[in-house]
């Protein structure tokens, strides 16, 4: 009696069945599977509009949690409530989120077209800071570069900023695509950003002339400017900037603290002058090890690390949360700078590509900066970390740029084609924002020659006074009016060469009578052609 053959002899011996693979091939086809599933999922629309508003979201939350936990000794300190800095914040924050709002519910022409008087708003601020008695800092800061208006500090040069890199975007993009040629493009701009770089330069506010400038080399270099030239501006802003630090005494003690914080060597003498705020933040950093000290529970907020909830917020972060939370904020910003860019090529729109990788480049650039002096990799120059240090107008600018940056999101092709077939995403319907439109190229052109008034000529439909030019309407009402006025015997109104040329023609000759003997011929031939098609049709029916 035969033995039933095991399943697998079975599966070996059907022809055509497929050889078991090997543990190599199974892991190669599982790599490309999540390969694969990855990069469909990168392409996946909305993709960058919802990482975007996530990251924001992520970081403004990220950011009250820790002005809360690093400011409530100075604010008990101060005689207030241990909340009363916290509170400040908040409102800061709301008021930022409002504004946010708007920015996305903006349409990118709406954005163009007022960026010029966004500017001008700026410009008008950088000149009132500098006016005597308006212009307030100079005590804590060093630098006299804010307004006070109540409680909340107004920053203009956080202004100009945001307010040059969409009023840039818009001019690039707009002169490069009437002339085609960048230099002309580019000439408006350059000169409005030296002017506000200098303007800022008179602040002595180093720091805020490096995020300017920032945003400045980010949109020249995205337009597409010479690398040579490009490489030629930034090397002759460094040696402005470099001659700067040298005019004070204190920017020349950073740049040797940089290279004690760098090395960690720091003298005995430094760490209780120039150097004390670098040391006192790397040693914050140090104490949260891991998995850091426990939220609410740093020392060095208590009195330890100057500007604790401002510049040095993040020494904070990772003394409380540790290793795993500063990474956490590090791959927070690394998110938005790459999502961001991936806004910024996937845009048709060249002003909102342009305004989307400036936007993306000052708010990420800034932000790893401040994390760099912190951990001690480059010099201290003042500037916040964005969205979590505590800030008046530095909050609500940021997050007004996060609107503006999360709009051109909303309005790639893809996106915008995504939202009309298959509705708003849930945030769009809750925040009751309006369903985005498509970009059409050159619409703005067709626009403003459209507004435009072009001679051409005088059009043949336009009816000519007095000539023969009008209407058939026309004409009969006014000849009926005529003969009216010649039956009650009055003077004829008629002028000109029409007139004259009416009233001395002939009377029209009266139609000769047809012959009846072609009125005949034409009938005969009638009644053949009808009798013809009645013989065809007659045989087509036979058929």
């Amino acid at each position: 009696m035969a033995l039933p053959e095991s399943s697998s002899k079975r599966r070996q011996s059907i022809p055509g069945a497929e050889e078991p693979q090997t543990t190599e091939e199974r892991d190669e086809r599982g790599l490309g599977s999540l390969q694969r599933k990855f990069a469909a999922q990168m392409a996946t629309p909305q993709l960058n509009y919802k990482v975007l508003l996530g990251v924001t979201v992520c970081l403004t939350g990220l950011g009250l949690v820790m002005v809360l936990s690093s400011s409530m000794v100075t604010s008990y300190a101060s005689g207030a409530s241990v909340f009363s800095e916290f509170i400040k914040q908040a409102v800061v924050v709301f008021i930022g989120l409002i504004v946010m709002w708007f920015a996305l519910r903006m349409r990118p022409q709406t954005i163009r077209k007022y960026s010029p008087w966004l500017l001008v708003i700026a410009v008008g601020m950088l000149l009132a800071v500098l006016i005597p008695g308006v212009g307030v800092g100079a005590d804590e800061v060093g630098s006299n570069s804010w307004i006070r208006i109540g409680p909340i500090g107004v920053q203009p040069s956080e202004v100009a900023k945001m307010a040059l890199a969409v009023w840039g975007a818009a001019t690039v993009s707009y002169r490069a695509r009437v002339t085609q040629r960048l230099n002309t493009g580019l000439g408006a701009f350059i000169a409005v950003s030296a002017v506000i770089l200098i303007l800022v330069m008179a602040q002595k506010d180093l720091g805020m002339m490096f995020s300017v400038g920032i945003v400045v080399a980010a949109l020249m270099f995205f337009a597409g400017v010479d690398r040579k030239v490009f490489f030629a501006l930034l090397a002759v802003v460094g040696l402005f900037g470099a001659f700067a630090i040298t005019q004070a005494s204190f920017r020349g003690a950073r740049i040797t603290t940089w290279k004690d914080a760098l090395t960690l060597n720091f003298g005995e003498t430094t760490t209780q002058g120039a150097a004390y705020q670098s040391h006192q933040g790397i040693l914050s950093l140090s104490d949260g090890g891991l998995f850091g000290a426990g939220l609410g529970q740093s020392r060095a907020k208590w009195f330890y690390l100057p500007e604790a909830k401002n510049d040095f917020i993040f020494a904070i972060v990772g003394e409380e949360l540790g290793m795993f939370g500063a990474v956490f904020v590090v791959i927070l910003f690394g998110m938005l700078g790459w999502f961001g860019i991936r806004t910024a090529m996937a845009q048709a729109d060249p002003f909102l590509r342009l305004l989307a990788a400036t936007l993306t480049i000052g708010i990420s650039v800034q932000a790893f900066f401040n994390m760099g002096y912190v951990v001690g990799l480059l010099p201290v120059t003042g500037i916040q970390l964005p969205l979590i240090s505590a800030g008046g107008s530095s909050a609500i600018i940021t997050l007004l740029s996060m609107g503006l940056l999360c709009n051109c999101a909303r309005n790639e092709p893809e996106t915008v084609s995504s939202m009309q077939h298959e509705g708003r995403p849930l945030i769009d319907r809750i925040l009751l924002l309006p369903e985005p439109q498509g970009y059409k190229a050159g619409e703005q052109r067709r626009t403003q020659r459209r507004e435009t008034a072009y001679s051409y000529g005088t059009p043949v439909t336009r009816p000519q006074p007095g000539g023969s030019r009008g209407s058939q309407d026309v004409r009969r009402e006014r000849d009926r009016v005529e003969e009216s006025i010649r039956r009650v015997g009055g003077e004829s109104r008629l002028r000109g060469y029409d007139g004259v040329r009416r009233q001395n023609l002939p009377p029209t000759a009266t139609p000769k009578p047809i012959p009846r003997s072609r009125q005949r011929a034409d009938d005969a031939g009638q009644r053949r052609a009808r009798k013809t098609r009645r013989t065809i049709d007659d045989r087509h029916r036979r058929r």
